[in-house]
């Protein structure tokens, strides 16, 4: 089975791994592993599981395992700096812990909170957490997302990140079936080469990429 790289649109793609359900391809060019189309649920199977997510702003333990991010990012911002929270799932979070200390937010989940118009705005930094990973077209979504960002936006993504092919075989995080793009550092270094954005890989999971330009200030 042949399958275009949903990353970087590239053919040269190969065999990677197969489990139980599904199968997984490697692109050469910008290393993501990703699993074909074939293997995908339905709008309505992706729904139901994401149902199940009990997440929310007076969980401790989720705020904590958010700050991974949130930490890094907020150093970076100058006060008042606005955002938007895409992929905030059925209990946003990081958004309101961001408004907590000073940024205000927009938020976008295509379930729970489907207002595109948020997507025709411009932000100074723009989050995706636990998002990445379930995306059909990362490509295409991450190139949107930062062209939304403001001259030294922020772009912060939290993902786990692929290491070697004996890992990914025993691997948690393939087991979850809205789980189909998986990427290494070196497919985050591919990414912001392409969007010509700086990268740095603050803590685990975490990727921070800003697009090049001066900081307003307001």
């Amino acid at each position: 089975m042949m399958a275009t790289c949903p990353l970087c649109a590239s053919a040269e793609t190969a065999f990677y791994h197969r489990d139980e359900r599904r199968d997984y391809r490697h692109c050469r060019r910008c290393d993501l592993v990703f699993v074909p189309p074939a293997f995908r649920l339905s709008p309505a199977e992706e729904r139901a599981v994401y149902d199940q997510h009990e997440n929310s702003p007076d969980d401790l333990g989720y705020r904590r395992f958010l700050g991974r991010l949130f930490e890094p990012l907020r150093a970076r911002l100058a006060p008042g700096a606005r955002g938007l929270d895409f992929g905030a799932g059925p209990g946003p979070t990081l958004s309101v812990m961001f408004e907590e200390a000073g940024h205000p937010m927009a938020i976008y989940d295509p379930f729970y909170a489907p207002d595109a118009g948020v997507l025709e705005e411009e932000y100074d930094f723009i989050t995706a957490t636990e998002v990445a990973e379930h995306l059909f077209a990362p490509g295409e979504v991450l190139t949107r997302l930062a062209g939304r960002l403001r001259p030294g936006g922020w772009l912060g993504l939290m993902t786990k990140r692929t290491t070697t092919r004996e890992a990914f075989a025993r691997w948690h995080y393939i087991l979850d079936p809205t789980h189909v793009g998986f990427f290494s550092e070196a497919s985050f270094q591919w990414l912001a080469e392409s969007l010509g954005m700086s990268v740095a890989f603050p803590a685990a999971d975490v990727v921070l990429l800003q697009k090049p330009g001066e900081v307003e200030q307001r």
